[in-house]
């Protein structure tokens, strides 16, 4: 992808891994809903020893591309401390760029160092996010009805079966929502979606809504652990993967 490249050149990184990180990996794109490239990089020597800088690079939205990375010791750090972007990336079906030995040490740190219990608060944490901006509006914008139900189901996932959750909303509701009427209902969402049919504001529908809501209730009236990441392994980690690309 020119794009990547582009992103290379003018930042001086090199990016180790990237994919398809949005709605078209979990299940609900539209025909025209944008392609969500996320990467994962590396900064040069001099930049890990002057520390305190932006580990981010974001590019402006153009031709239909989102594209967004993370420098690679914010990417392990976060991953250790719950957070399970990095692993859904890896797990895309679409992927655009790969270090292949960088690419399997950051693979074994998904089936090593999962943290099941950290990862269910991330999830759950998410949906409470969308969940918010969903309820400030007048009327339902279905996306936002969706990005609150993945993550929900992610964090079912989570309780039930204590492994990394499937990408696709479709299957996580096949395994987590036993009300055979929910799942009908959100089948019945994901088909207008796909088709390009879906209006951008509706109604909720009665079931799905009475989850949600149910389902936020109890997030808020549990008690929430405390959370750190372990920025040692982190950083051994980050070691590890530069020496195998002969950083």
């Amino acid at each position: 992808m020119a794009r990547l490249e582009q992103v290379e050149a003018q930042h001086g990184v090199r990016i180790l891994y990237a994919a398809e990180g949005g709605s078209r990996c979990w299940g609900y794109n539209a025909p025209d809903s944008d392609y969500d490239v996320r990467f994962v990089y590396l900064q040069a020597a001099e930049w890990y020893e002057a520390g305190g800088q932006r580990d981010v690079i974001e590019l402006p939205l153009a031709d239909g591309l989102d594209i967004s990375g993370w420098e690679l010791r914010k990417a392990l750090r976060l991953t250790l401390g719950g957070n399970a972007a990095l692993l859904e990336w890896l797990a895309s079906p679409q992927v655009y760029r790969q270090h292949p030995a960088a690419c399997r040490l950051l693979r074994n740190l998904g089936q090593e160092h999962f943290v099941g219990d950290a990862a269910y608060w991330h999830y759950l944490s998410a949906a409470r996010k969308n969940y918010r901006g969903r309820k400030r509006e007048q009327q339902l914008r279905l996306k936002k009805y969706l990005y609150v139900l993945r993550p929900l189901l992610a964090a079912q996932w989570l309780l039930r079966w204590r492994s990394m959750p499937p990408l696709r909303l479709g299957e996580l509701a096949d395994q987590t929502l036993d009300d055979i009427r929910l799942r009908d209902e959100l089948a019945g969402l994901l088909a207008l979606k796909s088709a390009g049919d879906a209006p951008e504001y509706g109604p909720a529908t009665p079931g799905l809504h009475d989850y949600i809501e149910r389902e936020m209730r109890a997030y808020e009236a549990a008690a929430r652990p405390n959370r750190h990441s372990d920025w040692a392994r982190a950083d051994a980690l980050l070691e590890q993967v530069r020496l195998a690309c002969g950083a």
